[in-house]
């Protein structure tokens, strides 16, 4: 799998070869995300970035997001992994936080049993 990268970095560097997950066996599904063709600064926020500018640039990036063909990948490397930082999957970082928080209530409520990460709310 990818690794988390730090702010400013986009995940998609050449920094090392990355970990294969259950679907680089098929081919690696990074391979195929519209977001490869993007601006990675559009994913990750700058340093000290006004509110504003992060909105916009957030909205920005789930549009890009949302015509991915492997959007539910991406969010499911982010929620597993799980990733600090950017937009992944069409969720920012705190909006993946909330829906890991989600997840794990209703596990515990569930006996255990695993979310669907294609689910957001």
């Amino acid at each position: 799998m990818l690794q988390p990268s730090p702010p400013h970095e986009s995940p998609w560097s050449p920094a090392g070869p990355a970990q294969p997950s259950h679907r680089d066996l098929a081919g690696p599904w990074h391979s195929e995300a519209a977001c490869r063709r993007d601006e990675a600064g559009l994913f990750f926020a700058p340093s000290q970035e006004p509110t504003a500018a992060r909105l916009s640039r957030e909205q920005a990036a789930k549009s890009v997001c949302a015509r991915c063909p492997v959007l539910i990948e991406c969010r499911e490397h982010a929620l597993l992994q799980p990733e600090p930082y950017g937009v992944w999957g069409g969720l920012t970082a705190a909006e993946r936080r909330v829906v890991l928080s989600r997840r794990r209530r209703r596990e515990a409520t569930s006996g255990g049993r695993q979310a669907d990460i294609t689910r957001i709310a």
